[in-house]
């Protein structure tokens, strides 16, 4: 193995490929094929054949060989399965039996009056909350218990006692220790309550029912408290938390008692109610009935209305009126507004279907409107200093809940009956405003006009009219009205909208008509919307308090408005994005409309307007990088800029794209990803020159694409990440080569050897740290697959790039025992001998190859042949060391077999000295069984139908001296 004479095998490309086509067969058209697609068939068969019978099956047998896959599933697969037994079940249902039962439950279900289009409670609680709040100091009673406890009297019988504790318990609901808790915040008071629902639980779950009932007594009470009468919804939501969870842990107490032993029906009726579970219910009853004060006792026993149906199938039905009489006995028109929401939502739960009681109350609702002009109430309002506006306000979510109950899959004839009678009533404006949010939205644009003409003749003073249209605004939002009245709504609206002189109530009523205008109006109609929203919110900066509205104006108009040169026509539209201050808020709008932009612009454009609105939108963007900054907003940030990037094209305007590359490279100077979007974008650039003029390039065209080569050349360095400037100098240079560009083409590949020393040992991938080799070896073998069409410098001597590859491999520091270095070497073998070749595997057009430069020079294959042996010799050498454990040998042995396909491919085995190494290499690749099997196999019957060649016969010579050993 000490000296080698190398010598590149004579290659005869053209030849060497016809051989390795596929002999091609004719096929007949209806022969069969494995690329034809698969027809399934369902294949009825029936269970339990007996041997030999033949099964009725619903598909012709085929021909077809068959299908591997569907063998292993024994002829039926999982989804005809899935299939047959559904079928099986439809005809069972189809037949009697417990099918008819399942047919009739199916039935139940799809009549039942609440479906998923009823907005429950639960979706509401969070906006009273946040809406009613207050800073007044709140107090609340926190019942502490009561410890009485007396031994029974060993004289008295077990009923009695039983009787005369019962009586104790009921006097003690109400006399229980209390503490008052005075100056609390809201977030206190909502703390305390929650405290109150946690010790319901505990005292429950502790057995003490009766300490239970007291909490939710005392918690009950506190709703007839309105000292503070801003707070009240939000107190009504806090406090009925408790009272629903009192009434789940009494029905579902009662429910466990009647699922003993056997569990109880959905469907039940009280005649599979045990008598013990009836007599726990009928208890709970009476101990509520016992209550003293009307309001605890009406809302404890609304909570366990539920409970009902274990005594008896009417109870509900009894109930629901009694106790809708009752609440006309709560003198405070806001309480009881609020407790007949309450017992609408607790009948909606537990009796939907019974809407007599529902309308009950909100016809008494209606009678107590009377009472809000009182003077006990007037009184109030005067004590806590509130207005009347804002006082009628307070009532929306109890009377937005009972007509919502109400109004649910009522006809369309039951909203023209409450208009009439909104309409008879004074001080209307609060009702209407509920009418318009409860029905359907549907029913309200149909009569959208005469809504306005009730708005009109509304008392401004008792609710504030833009409330009423922005109401009407939701509706209109969602269905349409007459398409010929649609502007006459609009003016009528806008004209209330735009005198309405709080910032924050404008902007909350115009963003939600900024929807309407979008959807049926112009873009003339939507510019002077947005002109007037500028008015109104620009002076004392009031947009920075209404950037929530703000961001929801401009997400409606990109709903609508998905022509981009449509939407920046308008002259408000910018001026408008102006007024997102803020750093984090103004980054958010350019990125929503960004993302629309990508999403609908289907088209490259040119457009002027778009450009220059887009790339002040994308700087915006880009400018609110910096240095703490997450690398996941970086990424994001920039490819959006890239989706608007991709989309500019000034067609055959070549140096126009080239001058947008430039503005854009210094506009987007820190986003890294977009710097290599603008490289790839302009080397595009260049290859699109190259097929226009069919690579015949004019001076003017040789300028510009060496003027992309320069814009490339300049704006690589700038990048961080060694890899890009890696694949981006090679890539340039290869563009540049295909445009005949010589020198800078030269100049690229120069670059890219000379920062090989830069690249780290180790680089971060997806935050792992993982070795940089596989991806510098990747780099290197397509250099070296680029190298063979590059010509030589006529000043830099023979193959001067292939050498200064190889040097600075040679000087890299590769890891500790690492075999990266000989892999290039061993990689470099074949480019060396393909330019050794008379006629190269491939070349670039009008581009002159070393095989043109030299033609086959003595000299020139003598360096050829001189740098190969010096390789071998590097590799050969790097073999004697790996002897020292097992790891090292099975290196040993992989290099071995590489470097032996490599003279095999391209050494010329005539040779006797490379043929005697190539021999060499096979055995000791071989030498400790850690050469795979197979391969060798496949390897020496490659050797031999090559050696069948007429000029590659002296390879017969070789396969005699290689044989395969056994493993150790």
């Amino acid at each position: 193995m000490a000296s080698v004479q190398w010598r590149s095998r004579w290659r005869k490309y053209e030849a060497e490929l016809q051989r390795c086509h596929p002999e091609a067969l004719p096929v007949e058209f209806g022969d069969y094929h494995p690329l034809k697609p698969i027809m399934v068939t369902d294949t009825k068969t029936r269970r339990g054949t007996r041997k030999g019978s033949t099964s009725s099956s619903s598909s012709s047998s085929s021909s077809a060989p068959a299908d591997p896959l569907s063998s292993m599933l024994d002829g039926t697969d999982p989804l005809s399965m899935f299939a047959a037994a559904s079928t099986s079940e439809t005809s069972a249902l189809s037949h009697g039996g417990s099918g008819g039962d399942l047919g009739r439950k199916k039935r139940v279900k799809e009549e039942e009056p609440i479906g998923a289009d009823f907005e429950p409670w639960s979706t509401k609680r969070g906006e009273i909350l946040a809406r009613f709040t207050t800073t007044e100091k709140l107090s609340i009673n926190l019942f502490m218990g009561s410890d009485r406890g007396k031994a029974p009297n060993p004289g008295t019988s077990a009923v009695s006692e039983k009787v005369r504790t019962r009586l104790e318990e009921l006097d003690d609901l109400e006399e229980g220790s209390q503490r008052e808790l005075l100056n609390l915040s809201q977030q206190d008071y909502a703390n305390r309550i929650e405290e109150l629902n946690q010790s319901l639980k505990e005292a429950w779950s502790s057995d003490q029912k009766v300490k239970a009932l007291k909490i939710v007594i005392q918690c009950s009470k506190l709703l007839s408290d309105t000292s503070v009468i801003q707070f009240y919804p939000s107190k009504f939501v806090l406090i009925t938390d408790i009272l629903d969870t009192f009434g789940r842990l009494v029905y579902d107490r009662i429910w466990t008692m009647c699922s003993d032993p056997r569990t109880l029906p959905d469907s039940f009726t009280a005649e599979d109610v045990n008598d013990t579970a009836k007599e726990t219910c009928l208890n709970w009853f009476f101990k509520i009935a016992s209550i003293r004060e009307l309001l605890p006792r009406l809302y404890v026993e609304a909570a366990i209305l539920k409970c009902s149906r274990f005594l008896s199938k009417s109870g509900i039905q009894e109930t629901l009126p009694r106790l809708t009489a009752m609440i006309r006995g709560i003198g405070d028109p806001l309480v009881a507004a609020y407790a007949r929401a309450y017992l609408c939502r607790v009948g909606m739960e537990v009796a939907p279907q019974l809407k007599e009681s529902l309308n009950a109350n909100f016809f008494d609702l209606l009678a107590t409107f009377r009472q809000v002009s009182g003077d006990s109430v007037q009184r109030q309002l005067h004590l806590q200093r509130v207005e009347a506006p804002e006082y009628l306000t307070l009532y929306s979510p109890a009377i937005n809940w009972i007509l919502q109950c109400i109004a649910y899959r009522a006809p369309e004839q039951l909203l023209t009956e409450m208009m009439e009678r909104c309409k008879m009533m004074v001080n209307n404006a609060l009702l209407l405003n509920s009418i318009m949010r409860a029905f359907r939205p549907e029913f309200v644009a149909t009569r959208a006009t005469d809504f306005i003409g009730m708005i009109k003749d509304c008392d401004e003073s008792g609710f504030p009219k833009h409330l009423l249209y922005g109401s009407l605004g939701r509706s209109l939002a969602c269905a349409d009205p007459p398409e010929s009245e649609r502007l006459t709504i609009l003016n009528e609206a806008w004209k209330v909208i735009t005198k309405v002189r709080n910032p924050q109530d404008y902007m909350n009523c115009a963003e939600i008509w900024v929807e309407f205008t979008c959807r049926h109006f112009t873009k003339r109609e939507v510019n002077t919307v947005l002109a007037d929203i500028i008015k109104h919110m620009t002076p004392d900066r009031a947009f920075e308090d209404a950037y929530p509205q703000l961001q929801s104006v401009i997400r409606k108009i990109l709903t609508y408005f998905h022509d981009f040169s449509v939407l920046f026509s308008m002259e408000r539209f910018l001026p408008f994005l102006d007024m997102f201050q803020k750093d984090s808020v103004r980054v958010e709008v350019c990125k929503s409309i960004m993302e629309v932009f990508i999403k609908h612009q289907l088209e490259v454009t040119r457009d002027p307007v778009i450009l220059n609105a887009m790339l002040h939108i994308c700087k915006t963007m880009h400018d609110s990088v910096n240095a703490l900054t997450l690398e996941d907003e970086k990424r994001s940030l920039a490819l959006l800029i890239i989706g608007f990037i991709r989309m500019v094209s000034f067609g055959r305007d070549f140096e126009q794209q080239l001058s947008f590359c430039v503005e854009a490279r210094a506009t987007f100077c820190n986003l890294e990803p977009v710097l290599v979007q603008l490289i790839h974008t302009v080397n595009q650039l260049a290859m699109e020159t190259r097929r226009v003029v069919k690579g015949n390039h004019s001076r003017k065209t040789a300028a510009f694409v060496r003027a992309c080569a320069a814009y490339c050349f300049i704006t690589i360095p700038s990048l961080s990440s060694i890899f890009s400037r890696l694949h981006l100098y090679l890539l340039s240079g290869q563009v540049a080569l295909a445009n005949q560009c010589l020198s800078q083409a030269d100049a690229f590949l120069k670059a890219a050897v000379s920062i090989l020393p830069e690249v780290p040992r180790s680089i971060s991938v997806e935050g792992k740290l993982r070795s940089s080799e596989t991806f510098l070896l990747d780099f290197i073998n397509n250099f070296l697959a680029t190298l063979l069409v590059v010509p030589d410098h006529p000043e830099h001597g023979v193959l001067y790039l292939v050498r200064g590859l190889l040097n600075m491999v040679q000087d890299y520091t590769w890891e500790d025992n690492s075999d990266a270095k000989v892999r290039v070497y061993i990689s470099a073998l074949p480019l060396l001998a393909a330019m050794s070749q008379e006629t190269y595997l491939y070349s670039i057009p009008k581009v002159d190859s070393n095989e043109t430069l030299y033609g086959g020079d003595p000299k020139f294959l003598s360096e050829i042949n001189k740098l190969c042996e010096t390789l071998i010799g590097q590799i050969l050498d790097h073999l004697k060391t790996l002897t020292r454990d097992e790891q090292s040998v099975r290196r040993q042995s992989a290099l071995a077999f590489s470097l032996f396909g490599v003279l095999l491919a391209h050494g010329d085995l005539r040779n006797n000295k490379l043929s005697q190494l190539s021999v060499n290499l096979w055995n000791l690749s071989h030498k400790h069984g850690h050469c795979e099997t197979r391969v060798s196999v496949r390897t020496l019957e490659s050797i031999k139908h090559q050696a069948q060649q007429p000029d590659m016969a002296h390879l017969a010579d070789a396969i005699q001296r290689l044989a395969l050993q056994s493993r150790t």
